[in-house]
């Protein structure tokens, strides 16, 4: 109970700066970037520990972006139709920006999700098809481990290199509740910051004419200003796959 309590405290904390950015209240951008001058040189601070099967089944780089992110940025995912052709990551449809976590947030969730024990199960394969609910963008310079959440099949995947490692999470399942249910109302639509010349890869508007130019496009589509998308030929539809990690049950041995 209190460490639910623990996590869905720090989840609003880290949260009430984006519910506030939203406001006509405060001045326009993400409130999480903000910040006073001189915030982004890099500050020493302690790194958790995480456990070692994790590090010897990932590698100490995919590891190194995790313990060591400058920023962790929430994104909301599911499960990418056939048809689908809007933004994605790792292969899933990307749905929504959930927002930036602060360091006591981001020390919170690595703890519970990296260095507890407790919470992984690294010898029972789960007998469950992995439900994408929240990937965690955990950036270094300019690179980046992601994380995927998914519930209620309760696992963690780690995503890097093009390489991609399950744990069963089911001891820890309230953990991972906690978070997508906390995370669920704080989504905001997401569009390509490339096209909002953004070099943060957070996907909201971040002025006026942005929020405009978004207004004025076709919600259902992804966002393009070139000529060649209106006359490209509709390109054929994709087989459907019977692979993938969309399918992928948890293989949790060590």
């Amino acid at each position: 109970m209190l460490k639910r309590f623990c996590l869905i405290a720090g989840v609003a904390a880290v949260l009430c700066g984006n519910a506030q950015a939203q406001s006509g209240t405060v001045r326009e951008g993400v409130q999480s970037f903000q910040q006073e001058s001189g915030a982004w040189r890099r500050q020493a601070q302690s790194q958790v520990k995480v456990l070692g099967t994790i590090t010897d089944s990932i590698g100490k780089s995919a590891i190194d972006n995790i313990t060591g992110a400058e920023q962790v940025f929430c994104y909301q995912v599911a499960n990418r139709p056939n048809d689908y052709s809007g933004y994605t990551i790792n292969g899933m449809a990307l749905t929504g920006f959930c927002g930036v976590l602060n360091p006591e947030l981001k020390t919170m969730i690595e703890e519970q999700l990296f260095a507890n024990s407790g919470n992984i199960d690294f010898n029972t394969t789960e007998q469950c098809v992995i439900k994408p609910k929240l990937m965690l963008r955990f950036v270094k310079g300019i690179d980046a481990t992601d994380v995927l959440i998914s519930a209620p099949c309760h696992s963690i995947a780690i995503f890097y290199g093009g390489k991609v490692k399950a744990y069963n999470f089911k001891p820890g399942a309230e953990i991972l509740d906690v978070m997508v249910d906390s995370f669920k109302g704080q989504t905001v639509p997401f569009t390509s910051p490339a096209l909002l010349n953004q070099l943060l890869p957070i996907g909201v508007p971040q002025s006026t004419s942005q929020q405009k130019m978004v207004a004025e496009q076709n919600k259902n589509q992804p966002i393009r200003n070139w000529e060649e998308a209106e006359s490209a030929p509709a390109p054929a539809p994709e087989p459907k796959q019977s692979s993938g990690w969309n399918n992928l049950k948890l293989n949790v041995g060590k």
